[in-house]
C-alpha cells in the first residue's frame, strides 16, 4: 500500500518516532487509525444515548399530555417546517466551522 501525505503530515510521525514512543511510522499510522476507530465508535455512542434520551422524553410527554395533535392536512406544513429547521441547523453548524 502506498500513501501520499503532507509534508506537516510527515513531520508530526517524524516526531513521534524521534520521541521514543514509537518504533516507526508505521506503529504511528496504525495507532492513529485505532484511535480515529474508537473515536467513531465514541462519537456513534454518544449519538446513540442521545437519540435515546430525546426518544424517552418524547415519551414522557406523551404521558403527560404535552404534545399537539396534527390534522393530516397539516402535516406537509409541518414536515416542511422541519425540514427547513434542519437546513438552516446544518448552515449554521457550517459556518461555525468555517
Amino acid at each position: 500500500m502506498h500513501i501520499s501525505l503532507t509534508p506537516e503530515l510527515e513531520a508530526i510521525i517524524k516526531e513521534k518516532v524521534t520521541s521514543g514512543l514509537y518504533n516507526n511510522a508505521s506503529e504511528v499510522i496504525r495507532e492513529a487509525l485505532r484511535f480515529m476507530k474508537t473515536n467513531e465508535e465514541l462519537i456513534d455512542q454518544m449519538k446513540l444515548d442521545h437519540l435515546r434520551s430525546k426518544l424517552a422524553e418524547g415519551e414522557y410527554d406523551l404521558i403527560e399530555d404535552r404534545y399537539t395533535e396534527l390534522k393530516q392536512e397539516e402535516l406537509s406544513d409541518h414536515f416542511k417546517l422541519i425540514k427547513n429547521r434542519a437546513i438552516d441547523r446544518i448552515n449554521q453548524d457550517k459556518k461555525t466551522l468555517c
